[in-house]
């Protein structure tokens, strides 16, 4: 878990780290003696870079993905929690109050809560009981008429699917690449950085310019990886917005 200044820290040692290696390179290996080489470099460094791009395009990609789901789950958690609360009006009385309550209560306790406690990469346990209650309460109501049924059956519908959302939040919240997959980004970044480093280019200023933004790119999107990997950590993360939105629809 990185923040802001963090990011920014580990980009610019990066930067500094990679230009102090071409011009130590240069001083002790000066590029008019590798660019006999430069066939053999060349060919290593178009390998090296067309592999490492497809990997790293995959798996900024996965993270991306993982993002936007463990995002969209958030808001279908919360989406569920509204419809419990609406339906709650068409229970008897007692279980309409008790169920509107804890309904409100979860809200407060995702946000004041839960998204504290994954951001401090610990698992929740309040809202778990909670949503315990809310099925107590769903399951002690005795229908008397159709209508109240009715409710009761799209109420069970909606709290399932609240339970099913809550849990996937948690798993997502738990989630990180492998430490295989880091070894391979990080190496393949530090081999393909070399690599372009060993080019004996004519131009010094025109290398250095190159090299300089070829670690960059690389860092930056290592970075983002990072970020992006932990939905509910960082600097980037999945808001509580869509349960924010629904603790003021339920105050209405």
């Amino acid at each position: 878990m990185l923040t802001l200044t963090q990011n920014i820290v580990i980009l610019v040692v990066t930067m500094i780290c990679s230009m102090l290696f071409l011009a130590l390179l240069n001083r002790y290996w000066p590029r008019e003696s590798r660019t006999i080489h430069n066939d053999l470099i060349g060919w290593q460094l178009g390998i090296l870079g067309t592999t490492y791009a497809v990997i790293l395009g995959f798996m900024l990609y996965t993270v991306w993905t993982n993002f936007g789901e463990a995002n969209l789950n958030a808001d279908l958690e919360a989406n569920s929690l509204r419809n419990v609360y609406r339906l709650a009006e068409g229970l008897p009385t007692p279980q309409r109050i008790l169920l509107e309550q804890q309904a409100r209560a979860y809200a407060d306790t995702v946000i004041n809560h839960d998204w504290p406690e994954m951001h401090g990469s610990q698992l929740p346990e309040e809202s778990h009981l909670l949503n315990r209650d809310m099925w107590k309460t769903l399951m002690s109501v005795k229908a008397a008429s159709p209508s109240e049924l009715l409710a009761e059956d799209h109420a069970i519908t909606e709290l399932s699917a609240l339970t099913e959302h809550r849990r996937t939040r948690l798993q997502q919240s738990v989630y990180r690449l492998p430490t295989i997959f880091w070894a391979v980004l990080l190496v393949g970044g530090l081999v393909t950085i070399l690599s372009a480093s060993l080019f004996g280019a004519a131009n010094r200023t025109l290398h250095a310019v190159q090299v300089f933004c070829f670690t960059m790119l690389i860092t930056l999107v290592l970075l983002a990886i990072a970020d992006v990997n932990l939905p509910f950590r960082g600097w980037v993360h999945v808001s509580d917005f869509a349960f924010q939105r629904a603790q003021q629809n339920m105050s209405d």
